[in-house]
């Protein structure tokens, strides 16, 4: 399945990681994989049921060269992820940081970062490893929050379940660049440049039962965000492996 080995800093290059256009935006890179699946949490598990494809949003924590994806025990995933045969997924995660706008309609674009992951999915059944899977889970939506939290119970744990997908056959695509118009419309009197796109979180809300300080991670947390001039794929400077591309001509 393999077209070019992995090693220790890249995934093996397959047919299903390999895109059919702009090959020069993607990476098999381990590092630049991961930093793309560690800065959010969200994803979409993309699986066929009765012959017909279903994307669920979900969310997800990678621990090593693995990805947990957190369900219940009565979802579709799950239940098809339950014994050897696993189920056959595609995960994917994007980040968006910047709209690029250019002087004409069609060269418009996005600048973000993508992850595309191909593999079987099996549900985590070890008693151990479920206790890591869930405290990753909780963790990567709020860093160090399953210290904090009563740990589930035995009948919560009953009703959750996560399935494990291994990073075998993955990889990144990205587009970090300026706008680019053709020469022609150089001249145009339209404005043309970058947009770039941040998330943050707003002043935490205690519930009435609250009576702890806001935690020191929570503050971190929600701290103000850096300039936008900092933003990946803002196009001062970023990391190029910082965006992928969504082109009205490009897409994919």
């Amino acid at each position: 399945m393999s077209t070019v080995p992995d090693n220790d800093t890249s995934y093996a290059r397959t047919p299903r990681t390999t895109p059919t256009r702009y090959k020069d935006r993607a990476t098999w890179e381990r590092e630049a994989i991961h930093a793309v699946l560690d800065a959010t949490y969200l994803c979409h598990l993309g699986f066929v049921v009765d012959g017909a494809p279903v994307v669920l949003p979900t969310i997800h924590a990678r621990v090593g060269d693995r990805l947990y994806v957190h369900g219940s025990t009565g979802s579709r995933p799950l239940r098809g992820a339950r014994g050897e045969q696993g189920l056959p997924v595609c995960l994917t995660v994007t980040l968006v940081d910047a709209l690029v706008l250019t002087k004409s309609a069609f060269n418009h674009s996005v600048n973000f970062r993508s992850v595309v992951a191909h593999g079987t999915a099996y549900q985590v059944t070890d008693p151990e490893e479920l206790t890591v899977a869930l405290d990753a889970l909780v963790d990567q939506v709020v860093p160090g929050r399953s210290a904090e939290v009563r740990p589930a119970n035995a009948k919560e744990l009953a009703a959750t379940a996560v399935i494990r997908l291994d990073l075998d056959e993955v990889s990144a695509k990205s587009r970090t660049a300026p706008a680019a118009d053709d020469a022609e419309d150089l001249d145009l009197p339209f404005w043309a440049g970058l947009v770039p796109v941040t998330s943050g979180y707003g002043t935490p809300l205690p519930d009435a039962s609250t009576t702890v300080p806001l935690p020191a991670n929570l503050r971190a947390l929600t701290a103000p965000s850096p300039s936008p001039d900092s933003t990946p794929g803002s196009g001062t400077g970023s990391d190029p492996s910082a965006g992928a591309d969504a082109s009205t001509r490009s897409a994919g």
